[in-house]
């Protein structure tokens, strides 16, 4: 819908005053706390027009207004095209940490969650995305082996495998050396990471062996994505007594991180630019009263993961998308330093 520059300007400060107060805003409140050069009667009018025009609401008779889903949508998409240029910079330096990944996924949230009291959700690069480092396959008895996978994301697998007969140690030592020279540095999930397994080159006994072996490096490709949450306590600190059920429903969902991985690769389909979702436009039952605001992060255009804030439909979003973006921005960096040469 069309607003008049004054309308919008209405709706941006009667949207912030009621995040700040979570009291419905009238027109004395809007002349006495801002710089508009209208009376109240005006004011008053404007508001009419944009309750008419649903964006704004009265909570009961005597009270100010408040502001809809529809006039949080308004407002978000109106600070979605003002945006600056560049983000600013996060309280978190993760590409002078050269720390493993998860520790820096986790550390993104932490952070995020302290900055914007929200619930902090960063999902995790999947699996296909990272190369192995190393490889170990250890005899822990004469018919049963175990191999170690360490991955460029810090993840360490292990596998143990059973053998009816006893296994040869050189043939286990042979492995060992041959698999860190040949998968060190392949990315999961590749061609070329299978090929590996099926060298021609190699003897029957050898390729047996490695095909024993296999599942430990196919079974991480459809290993779960990974989900990290933060701030869980500072959100419920700040929920008022008639939101607690909708909360009550988020915390099960995120207990249920497949689900809530599925809200946020829906979310992020659309590129790397930061996103809001209000209320109903997030499709899940148990998001239907909550905002989310999130940004995706990855390197060069691909996509690996999301960074997003999960808290009331009255959070402050202009922090929120400030902090994704950043939170992003920081994350994108950090991962160009792990995943771009592999």
């Amino acid at each position: 819908m069309e607003l008049t520059l004054r309308q919008k300007e209405i709706l941006r400060l009667v949207v912030e005053e009621y995040v700040a107060t979570r009291q419905p805003v009238g027109s004395r409140t809007l002349v006495e706390r801002s710089r508009l050069d209208v009376g109240p009667s005006t004011v008053r009018a404007e508001l009419a027009a944009l309750e008419s025009s649903g964006l704004l609401m009265h909570p009961h008779t005597s009270a100010g207004r408040v502001p809809t889903e529809a006039g949080y949508r308004y407002y978000a998409d109106e600070l979605l095209g003002r945006l600056e240029p560049h983000p600013q910079e996060f309280p978190l330096d993760l590409h002078s940490t050269r720390t493993e990944v998860e520790s820096a996924l986790q550390a993104t949230t932490e952070m995020l969650s302290q900055v914007t009291r929200l619930l902090a959700l960063v999902s995790a690069p999947p699996l296909e995305a990272t190369t192995i480092v190393r490889v170990e396959v250890l005899l822990l008895q004469p018919e049963l082996a175990m191999v170690v996978v360490i991955t460029s994301a810090g993840g360490v697998t292990k596998r143990l495998f059973h053998f009816d007969d006893a296994i040869d140690p050189g043939l286990a030592q042979w492995a060992n050396e041959y698999l860190n020279e040949t998968v060190a540095g392949l990315q999961i999930g590749t061609t070329l990471l299978r090929r590996r397994f099926e060298d021609p080159g190699l003897s029957g006994r050898e390729r047996a062996f490695l095909a024993a072996l296999r599942p430990a490096f196919t079974e991480l490709v459809s290993a779960e994505q990974r989900l990290y949450v933060g701030g869980a306590a500072d959100l419920l600190g700040e929920v008022r007594n008639e939101e607690l059920e909708s909360y009550r429903s988020l915390f099960e969902l995120v207990e249920k991180r497949v689900a809530l991985l599925e809200v946020l690769g829906d979310a992020t389909v659309d590129g790397r630019g930061p996103f809001v979702r209000v209320g109903r436009e997030l499709a899940h039952p148990a998001l239907q009263e909550i905002a989310l605001v999130g940004a995706a992060y990855g390197v060069m255009h691909r996509v690996l993961g999301a960074v997003s804030l999960i808290g009331p439909v009255r959070m402050d979003y202009e922090k929120a998308v400030g902090a994704v973006r950043s939170a992003a921005s920081e994350l994108s960096r950090f991962a160009e330093s792990v995943y771009s040469d592999r």
